[in-house]
C-alpha cells in the first residue's frame, strides 16, 4: 500500500495519484513489493527536517527515510518515508521546463530508490541511479 498525504493543500487536483503511480511504477521495475507512506510538506518542514536528519539548514526538494539497510528488504515489507516539498518541485519544474506532475514524479522515483537501498555518493552510484530513474520515467511516459 502506497498513502500519499498532503499536509499543504498545495498539490494540485490529480497530484495524489501521480505520486503514487511513480512509487508504484519503482515498486515494480525494480521487482519490488511492500509499501511507503509519501507526505507533501511546506518548505519551512523539510527544511526543518533536512537540517535535524543530514545537518544542512536549506530547503530542499526530497528526503527519504528508509526502514532497512541498504541492500536488504523490511521483514513486514515497510519500505520507509518520502517526504517531498511541492513548493520547492514546482521550482523546479518550472525551472526545468517540464511539468509538475513530471517533477513530481521524478522526485517520487528518487526517494524511491533511496528506500530501496541506492545512492548517488559515488560517480558510479549516481550514474547507476540516473540510469533507473530515467528508465522508470520512460516507461511512464514521463520523459525528460
Amino acid at each position: 500500500m502506497i498513502r500519499v498525504t498532503d499536509e499543504t493543500d498545495a498539490l494540485p487536483a490529480g497530484a495524489n495519484e501521480w505520486i503514487r503511480s511513480a512509487a508504484e511504477a519503482a515498486l515494480l521495475l525494480e521487482h519490488r513489493r511492500g509499501s511507503m507512506e509519501i507526505f507533501a510538506v511546506e518548505p519551512e518542514e523539510i527544511r526543518a527536517l533536512n537540517r535535524e536528519q543530514r545537518g544542512i539548514d536549506r530547503v530542499t526538494d526530497v528526503l527519504s527515510f528508509p526502514m532497512a539497510a541498504p541492500g536488504e528488504t523490511p521483514a513486514d515489507g515497510y519500505w520507509g518515508d518520502i517526504v517531498l516539498c511541492p513548493a520547492r518541485a514546482f521550482e523546479q519544474a518550472a525551472e526545468y521546463g517540464h511539468s509538475a506532475e513530471r517533477e513530481l514524479a521524478f522526485l517520487t522515483v528518487h526517494g524511491a530508490l533511496h528506500l530501496f537501498g541506492y545512492d548517488h555518493e559515488l560517480p558510479e552510484e549516481e550514474a547507476a541511479m540516473a540510469a533507473k530513474q530515467k528508465a522508470i520515467l520512460e516507461r511512464m511516459g514521463l520523459p525528460r
